[in-house]
């Protein structure tokens, strides 16, 4: 018998036991269909489209690469070295088929806030494989303490909330990362955009925007909150695990972050003895709701392959997204369940029941807003999240630019418009040389994530921090 070879690459998220999920996945999938052999690798998260790129330019890339949401536009752009795209759409080569060498298609249960993201002219392009997005997090027993029987649901409820329990309690009493994913989250629950052309879903962007009135609503209140000595700043960017160290040794008893750490925060609630709720990412009732911004990555499929490779790499997409092990996936890591069968499925096992917590992500991003009638209906909603080059780049000069306004009190719309010419500086060179096996034209558009003061946590650091509350 023939064997044929799948290279699957994938981005280690640093996570316990992270790989050893994609691991099972492969063996399992090698002992259902013994002519194909799973050759799996993991990536640097923070390096893998640098990874991904260098093995392209020189011929050697993989069937199936997996991507962080906001590197999407690299992954458009990065083509072979003789010029033609790297990768086809999902959709398109699966055509009609319900199945693939005997695995159920599931690509068009996708939960439509993923399946939105990766979508481009109706066409999905790549299959999500990890989903999170932004919740808020409550200790019920500061709740309690300050009068508090539910979580806040708007910004001004947020404000009330950390005044009652700054009353009961002194210092901050809210807390998140600076970092960009909470940008995103905010722009698109208020309908804002960050780049031109419907957020470059109507082509390719052009021109961004870190200064638009959404922008420095959601800038200014998170001063304000500041200033008003609620806002707990550590000074770091990010500081994923500072913030949650502050809230697991009760420093304060908000913290908004991502619904990839419900796990975590459950454990440390737990080991230190206090009660958790976890609520819905807070909107600004000022504005017109426009729905929740979500977070993760996708795998990319070759285009090229020979049928055997190209079939087997769509059977493992399906095979490792089915609702099974999307369900069980979700339970290992908090990632959101990707299908509709694998939430019901959850469901009807009494799952969300037993953990209310882990319900929450997936109805937040249920609530899609009416769709309006005439232009701009196509590209509805806005929070489906942008698409353009040095996409992480702008997100870290979103951050210092944050961090000055806090640190240093520099005015929001001066600063965020010093912020706009930087990230427009650098679109215009990605642009300008965006068609390559190495898209843009400098190293670090490449990266995932690109502080130049700290680097982000890994689960091993959370691990750290509920063992040491134990």
């Amino acid at each position: 018998m023939t064997t044929t070879v799948l290279d699957i690459w994938v981005a280690d998220l640093t996570f316990p036991g992270y790989m050893d999920w994609w691991h099972r996945q492969a063996a399992e999938f090698e002992a259902a269909h013994p002519e194909y052999r799973v050759d799996l690798r993991a990536l640097g998260f923070f390096t893998a489209p640098q990874e991904i790129s260098a093995a392209v330019a020189e011929g050697k890339g993989p069937a199936v690469a997996e991507y962080y949401f906001y590197m999407s536009q690299i992954a458009r752009d990065t083509t072979d070295p003789d010029g033609r795209p790297r990768y086809t759409s999902v959709r398109r080569a699966i055509g009609d088929r319900t199945e693939i060498l005997g695995e159920p298609v599931v690509v068009d249960d996708i939960i439509p806030a993923m399946r939105d993201y990766y979508t481009v002219d109706g066409d999905l392009w790549s299959m999500p494989s990890v989903g999170t997005t932004s919740v808020l997090y409550a200790n019920t027993d500061h709740l309690a303490a300050a009068g508090l029987s539910e979580l806040p649901t708007t910004w001004a409820g947020v404000e009330a909330a950390c005044a009652a329990l700054a009353e009961v309690k002194a210092g901050p009493t809210i807390g998140w990362a600076n970092h960009g994913m909470f940008f995103q989250q905010a722009l698109a629950s208020q309908g804002g955009l960050l780049a031109d052309n419907d957020n470059g879903r109507a082509g390719r962007a052009g021109t961004v925007d870190l200064a638009s009135p959404q922008m420095l609503a959601w800038v200014r209140w998170w001063r304000d909150l500041h200033t008003a000595g609620h806002y707990e700043h550590t000074g770091t960017i990010p500081d994923w695990q500072g913030t949650f160290q502050s809230f697991a040794e009760q420093r304060v008893g908000l913290r908004i972050s991502s619904s990839n750490d419900v796990n975590y925060m459950v454990s440390a609630a737990a080991g230190a003895g206090f009660g958790l709720q976890v609520g819905a990412w807070p909107y600004n009732s000022a504005v017109p709701y426009a729905g929740n911004a979500i977070a993760g990555s996708s795998l990319w499929l070759a285009d090229g392959l020979d049928e055997a490779t190209r079939d087997g790499a769509l059977a493992f997409l399906q095979f490792t997204h089915s609702p099974r092990k999307a369900a069980d996936r979700h339970k290992e890591n908090s990632f959101l369940p990707l299908t509709h069968a694998a939430y019901d499925l959850l469901e009807e096992e009494g799952w969300f029941a037993a953990h209310p917590y882990h319900r929450v992500p997936s109805d937040q991003l249920a609530v899609y807003p009416d769709r309006p009638a005439g232009p701009g209906a196509a590209q509805w909603p806005p929070s489906r999240g942008a698409l353009f080059g040095e996409f992480a780049r702008a997100q870290d000069i979103m951050t210092h630019a944050m961090g000055d306004v806090l640190t240093r009190g520099d005015d929001p719309l001066e600063r965020f418009t010093r912020a706009t010419a930087e990230a427009q500086a650098l679109l215009e060179a990605y642009n300008a040389t965006c068609h390559s096996p190495v898209p843009g034209s400098a190293p670090e558009t490449l990266r995932v994530e690109y502080f130049t003061d700290a680097l982000s946590y890994s689960g091993a650091d959370l691990d750290e921090v509920v063992r040491s509350q134990r």
